[in-house]
């Protein structure tokens, strides 16, 4: 499962992205370990104002130095339960993550990719994942989120430009169509006229100096 990345920005949504602060990333602590450790993995927590529900369409975000994301989210049950579930995981953002290849691009991922709805979303975390000790630091920035689009409102027309009238259609002639069978026969019967008519020119055509098949020497001798 990949996202869709770039070295720039994503395109404009037409739309504004969800209000959110997401927290910075924390990195993972080992339990009882005065200093935190480096096992190579990061949170970041993201909930939306006064606990409210959202509905995701996409996920805006740049690369920082991050191998692999996964993202769960939670959402609104019956009688105000609420549940974590995972939507994405392990998406690769660098195909190599000891190199540069994707660390700074954006990545933008739509509900299309997710694992599970993502409807009626209180809070999201991501868990960043790089395993390579090249890299002190990885997170990820500029995180939006855009809820679904609207459909564009209806625009109104002009009262005229609705009361013209349709493009005069031909007319038909279907109807006046003569028989193709009749147009056939007189077709060869026009044709069979006209290479008797033809026969008939070249068997009554009299050469200049031809006498019944002869030449006259008199005529001959006038030349």
């Amino acid at each position: 499962m990949s996202g869709a990345a770039g070295p720039g920005p994503p395109a404009g949504q037409g739309r504004s992205p969800l209000p959110c602060a997401p927290r910075p990333a924390a990195p993972l602590q080992l339990a009882g370990g005065a200093e935190p450790a480096r096992p190579g993995v990061a949170v970041i927590d993201l909930r939306f104002p006064h606990g409210a529900a959202a509905d995701v369409q996409e996920i805006v975000f740049r690369n920082f130095y991050t191998a692999f994301l996964s993202v769960r989210v939670q959402r609104s049950g019956p009688g105000g339960s609420r549940r974590w579930v995972t939507c994405l995981r392990d998406l690769c953002l660098m195909p190599c993550p000891h190199t540069e290849e994707g660390s700074q691009d954006y990545f933008c991922l739509r509900r299309q990719q997710m694992l599970c709805d993502v409807d009626q979303v209180t809070a999201m975390r991501f868990i960043l994942r790089q395993p390579s000790p090249v890299w002190l630091h990885f997170t990820i920035e500029e995180l939006q989120i855009f809820p679904p689009g609207q459909k564009s409102p209806q625009k109104d027309f002009p009262s005229w430009l609705s009361q013209l009238t349709p493009p005069e259609q031909p007319a038909s002639l279907h109807g006046e169509l003569p028989d193709p069978e009749k147009v056939s026969t007189e077709v060869q019967q026009m044709w069979v006229l006209t290479e008797v008519i033809r026969a008939r020119q070249a068997a009554t055509r009299i050469g200049r100096f031809d006498v019944d098949g002869c030449y006259d020497v008199n005529l001959l001798s006038y030349t």
